[in-house]
């Protein structure tokens, strides 16, 4: 049987978003507490007390007993939903559901995995979570903490379904008979390509021949207008050029002239 738990609430008359908001400014959770048999019942709790209550209760399906200051008769619940501001991280607003001791209620309970999966141990395989909890109908008395699941002899690629769990006193599986709830893969394999880079257009590789057209280095004429002239014959004097003109380069095969006759 679950662990209970008690919990002091007290009852509030005014409702809305200006109210909730009140009670928060006076560190306060808004709450409210319904059931099947009983009308919806707005309640607020001390925010300290209810962090308290959390970190006893952790991920496990617990019985909350409410504790009235204005009632002498406790209500037995469990927490249904807690809402949180994802920005804040404060408890924004918490629903109890009333159950009663001699009747069967449905609620999610965790799934516990217990145990060395075979596969994992053997076969280099992963775990994989596919359900992290499990609707089930059962008495208050009955209520589990958690449904453990045993993965010792879990394989890889097998899957543990609902239709596997043994069975739990009192407990009574609401889930589909196939739906899958923890399974043992292959890892999956990280592929590195290497890739091998493709020399570009033009680029010059180690050892390759020049390509078909292209200039020779040696003996090439420097381009019209090159800031580098090419260097003159050992022992030639080179004509010194009228003033910002330039020297036109010789046709192709043709002689130089001769000097004019002084």
């Amino acid at each position: 049987m679950a662990q209970q738990f008690k919990l002091n609430v007290a009852s509030r008359a005014q409702t809305g978003r200006s109210a909730s908001r009140r009670l928060r400014k006076a560190n306060r959770v808004p709450a409210i507490l319904y059931g099947k048999h009983t009308s919806p019942e707005s309640l607020s709790i001390e925010g300290p007390e209810f962090i308290r209550l959390l970190k006893s209760v952790g991920d496990r399906a617990v019985l909350v007993e409410l504790t009235r200051a204005d009632k002498a008769e406790q209500a037995l619940s469990f927490l249904q939903e807690i809402q949180r501001d994802p920005i804040t991280d404060k408890y924004l607003h918490v629903d109890f559901q009333e159950v009663k001791s001699d009747e069967k209620f449905e609620i999610r309970v965790p799934v516990h995995v217990v145990g060395e999966s075979f596969g994992v141990k053997n076969q280099s395989g992963v775990l994989e979570m596919n359900t992290h909890l499990l609707r089930i109908r059962v008495l208050p008395k009955d209520l589990p903490e958690a449904i453990e699941v045993d993965v010792t002899e879990l394989k890889v690629g097998e899957t543990i379904k609902v239709s596997s769990l043994k069975a739990v006193a009192g407990v009574d599986f609401l889930d589909a008979k196939g739906q899958p709830i923890v399974s043992c893969v292959e890892p999956v394999a990280e592929i590195v390509q290497e890739v091998v880079a493709t020399p570009t257009a033009g680029a010059a590789t180690p050892g390759a021949a020049p390509a078909e057209g292209a200039a020779a280095a040696a003996g090439a004429a420097p381009a019209a207008g090159d800031a580098k002239a090419a260097a003159p014959a050992a022992g030639a004097k080179a004509a010194a050029p009228a003033a910002g003109a330039k020297p036109a380069a010789p046709a192709a095969g043709a002689k130089p002239a001769a000097p004019a006759k002084k």
